[in-house]
């Protein structure tokens, strides 16, 4: 009876590709390639049995097996310390045994979590700068790790595409609701859940904003020839309902579970739907499930980044402000979120001083229904978890300690701040060159657009969304929608704002200003719009995070290598 074959223990390691790109294609093919059986017997009896202790001399005891064991240290050991950087960011920084270990001022915190936090109690600091190479670094746009992308289609939806548009007997419409973005999110929606019905879409009707007094139009926001153009080949679009079906009392549904999916979809609607030739779905924001079949996914992708384009005069005028923010050379976006309501809603406190606190306390209590956040927490433990807006003052302590250049040209989107110039007055001290679209608008530009919320914020995006650097301020529809339109153009740099780890470090006043600084720089290494792929948390919408279903390229693995390697060596610490 045969010995059974004793199985092979194979160990692999991850090598960054940085190193790999350094070695010549003859050393990494020797390192690489190992031969799977021994070499054939020497004909020599003499190399035969100079073979034997050549073997030996591979035991423990072996100088050349302690040899590659102290490389590897001495290649962990260099990648720990940040000789050998893996940041896909080139200016991204490296943990350090000095900004490891910050020391946190506990009794500041523990105020914190009592005590208002106000403007006056802190002024920002003057400290010199490294200018040219802070400059260079903050300006330098991240890796984009060579992603493009790329909406390939199966067999099996080519060939159903070829059957649904040319339906004519199935209707689906859509009534969206909200700010421009938020409607944004329930179009993308739309259009797949009539690809799931396998239905007309007729084009989706704008609810009248009841706190904007806004009756925009689909047509008056979105070019209208270009969106059904973009979509001729998945969905058919229409402008109204033919009069076939024009005297059909529609089947009215208003989604009410989350995270729905195809299926589901099918079987409550499809039937409803063949029985009455029409369907109207109300109320569709954030129910369709965020992890739809691959088709599907690269569809909300098509919609949300080419066939939803700004009409023709939105286009125009925000391309020109936008042209003249970078007349002067690059600029950085702000979506600011330090609106009256906004402070209401997420049950967070503004910042400013005890009277305006007070009258965001009492309209809350007047209007309870309006708190979105959750309200077993106070606004402490709220601000200290990452839940509130940022304010002028940490925007701006922010923005200087990563280097923006404090003649950076700045661009401000958002609604009227409570607390008016006041409220800003941190950011417009440390970056004078601050400016909003009434700034950089001629005489009669803007009135058009006169009282018209969707209008005004349709060109914010348009401007944000040309910048050189985008930070939001706190999340929201167009934070996210900008983040993936961002990624989609190839990964141009956009801050997201670590609020939840970065906070405690803003209220240690005994702190010098250069830690801060780098500790702020190290928080934010990988939050510079690197790419991220959305597979790496449950939930993630694929507009936001387009990565791995739209976007495709050739070095994704090794690129994953060294994301999960750096972690694993920050994590030893």
């Amino acid at each position: 009876m045969s010995k059974p074959k004793k199985k092979l223990s194979v160990s692999y390691i991850a090598i960054p590709s940085q190193i790999i790109n350094s070695l010549s294609s003859s050393s990494l093919q020797s390192l690489l390639i190992s031969p799977s059986r021994p070499p054939p017997p020497s004909p020599l009896p003499s190399l035969k049995k100079a073979a034997k202790p050549l073997r030996h001399k591979l035991s423990w005891k072996s100088p050349k097996l302690w040899f590659s064991a102290l490389f590897l240290v001495a290649l962990l050991g260099m990648l720990r310390i940040g000789l050998l950087p893996l940041s896909p960011y080139p200016c991204g920084t490296t943990p350090t045994a000095s900004t490891r270990h910050h020391i946190l001022d506990n009794q500041a915190i523990g105020r914190a979590r009592t005590e208002p936090y106000y403007y006056k109690n802190y002024t920002l600091k003057e400290e010199p700068r490294e200018k040219a190479e802070e400059e260079r670094c903050f300006w330098e746009q991240p890796e984009g790790m060579g992603y493009r992308g790329c909406l390939v289609w199966s067999k099996d939806y080519s060939q159903r595409s070829e059957r649904i548009v040319k339906e004519r007997r199935k209707y689906v419409m859509v009534v969206v609701a909200g700010g421009i973005n938020q409607q944004r999110n329930q179009i993308v929606d739309a259009v797949v859940i009539a690809r799931i019905l396998e239905a007309v879409l007729v084009v989706p009707v704008f609810q009248v904003n009841v706190i904007w007094g806004d009756d925009s139009e689909f047509s008056d926001i979105f070019d209208l020839d270009h969106f059904k153009r973009v979509l001729a080949n998945d969905v058919r679009v229409i402008s109204s309902l033919p009069s076939t079906h024009i005297r059909t009392r529609p089947v009215v549904v208003r989604p009410t579970s989350l995270h729905i999916s195809a299926d589901w979809i099918r079987s409550n609607y499809l039937r409803r739907l063949e029985k009455v030739g029409v369907l109207l779905l109300r109320g569709l924001d954030s129910r369709l499930s965020k992890d739809l079949p691959s088709d599907l996914q690269k569809l909300r992708c098509k919609v949300a980044f080419h066939a939803l384009k700004f009409a023709p005069r939105i286009l125009e005028l925000g391309n020109k402000l936008a042209e003249r923010m970078q007349s002067k050379g690059p600029y950085i976006a702000l979506h600011l979120r330090m609106e009256k309501d906004v402070w209401v809603r997420t049950g967070c406190l503004p910042g400013l001083s005890p009277e305006y606190d007070e009258l965001i306390s009492r309209e809350r209590k007047r209007h309870p229904e309006l708190l979105t956040a959750k309200s077993n927490i106070t606004y402490h433990e709220r601000k200290l978890a990452g839940l509130c807006p940022l304010n002028a003052l940490e925007v701006a302590r922010l923005l200087k300690a990563l280097g923006a250049p404090k003649n950076a040209r700045i661009y401000w989107a958002g609604g009227q701040p409570l607390g008016g110039t006041e409220a800003l007055s941190p950011l417009t001290e440390e970056f004078p060159h601050f400016y909003s679209k009434q700034d950089l608008a001629l005489p009669g530009e803007l009135q058009p657009f006169a009282n018209k919320a969707s209008f005004m914020a349709s060109i914010d995006y348009i401007i944000c969304e040309r910048s050189d650097v985008f930070m939001p301020s706190h999340g929201g529809n167009m934070g996210h929608a900008l983040q993936g339109q961002r990624a989609y153009a190839g990964h141009r740099k956009y801050i997201t704002p670590n609020k939840r780890h970065m906070l405690p470090y803003f209220l240690n006043t005994s702190l010098p200003e250069p830690e801060f600084n780098r500790i702020m720089r190290e928080l934010h290494q990988d939050s510079l719009g690197q790419p991220e792929l959305r597979t790496g948390k449950v939930g993630r919408d694929v507009t936001k995070y387009p990565i791995p279903d739209c976007m495709c390229n050739s070095s994704s693995r090794s690129f994953s290598f060294q994301r999960h390697t750096r972690s694993l060596l920050y994590n030893l610490g």
